[in-house]
């Protein structure tokens, strides 16, 4: 992941076109062109041995005569030749190059890649359309009109639909910052822009057209940055699929590539929408009402809308939507109710849709609107219109625009009709309201406005600690490596509950004997009946498809029958099945449980995945599931949970109580950490998975293992919290326990932060505050371990207690080169030594990482901390200095 040169990429001062042409039609000749006639106003520059000017101006024949080393190369040249010109180009000094070429093979592709790399060259493409910088009136493409200048950005994996955005943006008079075409992504992909673009001050909004990922982790860490700081919307293409390659496990089934792409988009903090129409609407929506950054948390009312009409159809026809996109409409209490009557006819609606009738006039609407937005637990306003000869509608949109913009991101527009309402259009637009062709399409846009904020907000929440015990990892490994000795891939029954329990996850207790029903019934003696009795075969993963199981045997002589019966059946209809014997298990009595499924399997991108569910033998045809990336705590296991239909059974109905909903979240949570520590892991269902008042219960599991080791924290597609780098040390007579932070530290963070002084709160944070508002807290304890890192320095107290007592925390830039660290120890506690201790455990963490160096911005009048960085080797930067901070660098690595 790189974001190094970029800026020439897409902000260059000189440009060169290597293939420039007088070709009616050919690419060269058009980027040329496009070149031209922009307002791009730096120097441009051909390169074609066959011309010797173009338009007047000088073409050089080869890369070396060019009289400056240009910024930006752009080649329209065949597949043979790229290798080469990108290393003439990279001796040149140029630091980024369009390859518009298309059909280069996979040898070329990596010849090119390997002339650019010793330069640091940037390629876009190869088989690209280029890009488009309008607010420099660049156009290095060959699109066939040029762009307006416009606060979004658009990464395109399509070429094609770069141009067909373009024309229908510039249609709609909507402009851009930078659209970019990225081509076959050999060197510039997704990862790297999101994250030049994340701090952009051009760009506003970040929108994409996505085909396929290849770099999971790189992606995921880029967009999760960028989707902190600006909206991120996303258009994937590939929705349907065809079809999902046979699985051994109902989550293989049920996990298909697409619900795994909506999770990563939901985890990262971003926005989904299905079309192209949708993706401006979505960023239109966002640029009005705003993303609720981090740095405020919801407000009441703010997933609610509230419609006002003056015509009861307009109404009808928005509620109707809002019920199918499952917008909440606010009911109204009854002292808005009041408020309203004295206003509004007697024949008003008294309710939500509020009807001011439509014979309203423009005091009706002013006071409504008004009345409404005084509330703010009124959420969103749907302002709609019908035009009528009673009043003109650009006169209501005068009266109201001043009420609207006073209350910015609370009313959304539907005027409804063309030439009579184009004028009431334009002064909402000048009031900053967003309008909408129809109501549909207005409730649409709120409802894509409110799944992004729960995006967001799944940000913000801390979790409480799970209460998982610590896992005998010994004992899974061991069990894993007997199954792989023995040549298999399934584990029987007994082997997966075994493998569960090693994860605290309770489960039914199990015998495993061999396939006789005398062994069965000796089993069921010792357990007690009634019991279960399943055969137990690595050839089969579902067993009642075979009528493997019999439920509820109450007595040794319908034991016998049963297991007879049994082994009967299965020789015909599966005779060549490997039958290993029976597991004979108590017949669980939970009459109010739901039957769950919770699963894990691997995602051909994102890598493991999560799956829950409504369970049962009917998991497949009822589909009722939801999937998430690990790693997961409490708060994401609830989301996960809460996406599922079976949830609302999970909160209890008519005489079944309220599911103990921690438990079945720790399940989650255990099969999480599974995966992370058993690279082996392919594929896990437990189903069912018992669920009650009381607890949870696993009834059945089927656990699939590979040598291919396909799981695995390393093939997570977000980083999972790096339990290894924990470590006790002695801090004059006490044990202190430095180790990595994590979202469940927040409320103990909290007291760290409490526990600052002011003046240490100025040194640490460069400005005076009394206390940390709720979403920085959220952003230091909730951090992406591929990128940033925070040691926590944990006292315990006699009863048990954790207290924070410093912290040293460092982000890396996305080239790993430098990382700004900063450390704060609590303020009754300095000049003890702890500072040193949290900034040599930093400094090891970095070298092993291999960055570059170590960078910090002190306050002037920070004393403590300038010795302690130069204790530690730091130098100051006089270059990088002022009177305001102290530059300070160590090197780490060459």
């Amino acid at each position: 992941m790189s974001i190094r040169n970029l800026h020439s990429l897409l902000e260059p001062a000189s440009v060169v076109v290597i293939g420039a042409s007088d070709h009616v039609a050919s690419v060269g000749a058009t980027v040329w062109r496009n070149l031209r006639a922009g307002a791009f106003k730096g120097l441009i520059h051909g390169v074609n041995p066959h011309h010797d000017t173009l338009d007047g101006v000088t073409i050089y024949p080869t890369v070396a005569d060019l009289p400056i080393a240009p910024d930006l190369a752009i080649l329209c040249t065949p597949p043979a030749t790229v290798a080469g010109l990108v290393a003439e180009l990279g001796r040149r000094g140029t630091k980024a190059a369009i390859v518009m070429t298309a059909g280069l093979s996979a040898r070329q592709k990596q010849a090119m890649l390997d002339a650019a790399r010793p330069h640091v060259l940037r390629l876009l493409g190869p088989n690209c359309l280029g890009l488009l910088s309008p607010h420099i009136g660049l156009n290095a493409s060959f699109a066939h009109t040029d762009a307006l200048p416009g606060n979004m950005a658009f990464v395109s994996q399509s070429g094609a639909l770069v141009t067909a955005v373009l024309d229908w943006a510039t249609s709609r008079r909507i402009g851009f910052s930078h659209l970019i075409s990225i081509g076959e992504r050999a060197d510039v992909d997704f990862g790297d822009l999101l994250d030049h673009l994340a701090s952009d001050a051009r760009t506003r909004s970040i929108l994409l057209y996505i085909e396929s990922i290849e770099t999971p982790r790189k992606f995921m860490s880029a967009a999760r940055a960028a989707a902190r700081n600006k909206p991120v919307i996303v258009v994937k293409a590939g929705r349907s699929g065809h079809g999902i390659k046979a699985a051994a496990s109902h989550t293989g089934a049920m996990a298909g590539s697409d619900i795994v792409f909506d999770a990563a988009i939901r985890r990262a903090g971003m926005l989904r929408v299905d079309t192209l129409q949708e993706l401006f609407v979505a960023a239109e929506t966002l640029a009005h009402f705003g993303p609720r950054p981090l740095n405020a948390l919801p407000r009441p009312g703010d997933d609610w809308l509230t419609l006002m009409t003056n015509g009861g159809g307009a109404g009808v026809m928005a509620a109707d939507a809002a019920a199918a996109a499952g917008v909440p409409l606010r009911e109204l209490p009854d002292t808005l109710i009041a408020q309203l009557d004295e206003g509004l006819p007697a024949n008003w609606s008294r309710g939500n849709p509020v009807d001011i009738i439509g014979d309203a006039p423009v005091q009706r609407y002013t006071r409504t609107l008004q009345t409404l937005l005084a509330d703010p637990a009124a959420g969103a306003v749907l302002f709609m219109h019908a035009p009528t000869a009673i009043v003109r509608s650009d006169d209501i949109a005068r009266a109201c625009a001043p009420i609207a913009r006073q209350n910015p991101g609370r009313v959304m527009a539907c005027w409804l009709g063309e030439r009579s309402v184009a004028e009431a259009r334009r002064v909402f637009a000048d009031a900053d309201v967003p309008d909408y062709g129809t109501p549909e399409e207005a409730v649409h846009a709120f409802s894509m406005l409110a799944t992004y904020r729960r995006n967001q907000t799944l940000l913000l929440e801390a979790p409480n600690a799970s209460e998982n015990v610590a896992p005998d990892l010994a004992a899974a490994r061991a069990l894993i490596d007997a199954v792989l000795a023995d040549g298999r891939e399934m584990l029987d029954e007994f082997e997966a509950k075994a493998l569960l329990r090693a994860y605290g996850i309770p489960t039914v207790a199990t015998l495993a004997v061999e396939p006789t029903a005398a062994a069965a019934v000796e089993a069921a003696d010792q357990l007690g009946y009634p019991v279960v009795l399943k055969i137990r075969s690595p050839d089969i993963s579902h067993k009642t498809d075979v009528g493997g199981v019999a439920l509820n045997v109450r007595n040794a002589n319908s034991l016998r029958q049963a297991a007879d019966g049994m082994l009967a059946h299965l020789r015909e209809v599966a005779p060549h099945a490997s039958l290993d014997g029976f597991t004979v298990q108590p017949m669980a009595m939970r009459p109010q449980a739901q039957e769950l499924i919770v699963g894990a399997s691997i995602d051909s991108v994102f890598g493991p995945v999560l799956l829950f569910g409504q369970g049962g033998t009917s998991v497949e045809v009822v589909a009722d599931r939801a999937v998430a990336l690990p790693p997961l705590n409490r708060v994401l296991a609830r989301e996960l949970v809460s996406r599922t239909r079976v949830s609302r059974l999970l909160a209890g109905y008519r005489d079944h109580l309220v599911v103990k909903l921690d438990a079945v979240c720790d399940v989650l949570i255990a099969v999480s950490q599974m995966l992370a520590d058993l690279p082996e892991l392919a594929e896990l269902d437990i189903n069912p998975l018992w669920a009650d008042h009381e607890g949870v219960i696993a009834l059945d599991a089927r656990v699939r293992v590979q040598r291919a080791r396909p799981a695995g924290a390393a093939h997570f597609a977000i980083a999972p919290y790096p339990f290894e780098l924990s470590e006790t040390v002695t801090w004059h007579d006490e044990q202190l326990v430095l180790r990595p932070i994590r979202p469940e530290d927040e409320p103990q963070h909290r007291e760290f932060a409490d526990s600052l002084s002011p003046g240490d709160l100025r040194l640490r944070f460069f400005s005076s505050r009394l206390e940390l508002p709720r979403s920085e807290l959220a952003r230091l304890t909730q951090i992406d371990y591929s990128r940033e890192m925070a040691f926590i320095a944990v006292r315990t107290d006699a009863d048990g207690t954790q207290h924070t007592i410093g912290v040293v925390r460092a982000v890396t830039d996305p080239d790993n080169v430098d990382a700004e660290f900063a450390i704060v120890v609590r303020s009754d506690l300095k000049a003890q030594g702890l500072g040193a201790i949290l900034m040599d455990k930093m400094i090891k963490y970095l070298k092993s990482r291999g960055t570059k160096r170590m960078v910090a911005l002190v306050l002037p009048d920070n004393r403590a901390m300038l010795e302690l960085g130069q204790s530690a080797g730091m130098v100051v930067d006089k270059a990088g200095s002022d009177s305001d901070a102290v530059h300070l660098v160590l090197k780490l690595a060459e």
